[in-house]
């Protein structure tokens, strides 16, 4: 049986926006978040969580949000900030500047996962699962995963020797082999294991 609370889609009386974030599991570069008011006069055919999108699609649709929503943000959370706060703060911190970017205040947030942010500026609910349920959450998916890689491809054109370009961060083997042949670099995130393990003088990732 679904649970109303976390699946349903709560009627709202004015226009709804849908967050997500991209970019919490990485060892590297920042946490991104997007906020996305979409249009129903201007429907976008193929919105779906952006894990499910290839990269070429994930481009395309970005283009048509950007293009025919109400409103939408992008925001971020800085390594820095990732450091200081941990990744689960960092996340909700980013998703908070995301709504607050929007260009106007929505009547209902709609977050995926099962944690809000604190602060916003309207009613919100947790949507498990939303990035596939509702438009709107795919939407801020997919913004915020083409701007994280964006963000990683400029990580790549800084430090070429990690391929940033290939794993985008993520702990995948080809990382782990350049994280333990060149060290760290300034985009990695020391508080994760296999960063902090090499800074602690433990050998390999």
């Amino acid at each position: 049986m679904r649970t109303p609370d976390l699946f349903d889609t709560p009627v709202a009386s004015g226009p709804v926006a849908g967050v997500d974030e991209a970019g919490r599991g990485p060892l590297a570069g920042p946490v991104y978040a997007a906020a996305v008011v979409l249009d129903p006069d201007r429907p976008i055919e193929g919105l779906d969580d952006s894990k499910r999108l290839n990269p070429e699609r994930r481009d395309v649709l970005a283009v048509l949000i950007r293009e025919r929503a109400l409103a939408w943000a992008v925001a971020s959370a800085s390594v820095e900030e990732i450091e200081r706060l941990n990744i689960l703060q960092a996340t909700m911190l980013a998703m908070r500047r995301a709504c607050l970017g929007l260009s106007f205040a929505p009547a209902l947030i709609l977050v995926d996962g099962n944690r809000l942010p604190k602060g916003l500026p309207c009613s919100a609910r947790a949507v498990v699962g939303g990035d596939a349920l509702e438009p709107a959450i795919s939407a801020a998916s997919i913004l915020a995963k083409t701007a994280r890689d964006a963000c990683c491809m400029d990580m790549h054109a800084r430090h070429p020797q990690y391929a940033f370009d290939r794993h985008k961060g993520y702990g995948t083997a080809l990382h782990l082999a350049r994280l333990a042949e060149f060290g760290p670099c300034p985009e990695h995130r020391r508080g994760f294991a296999p960063v902090r393990r090499l800074l602690e003088g433990g050998g390999s990732p």
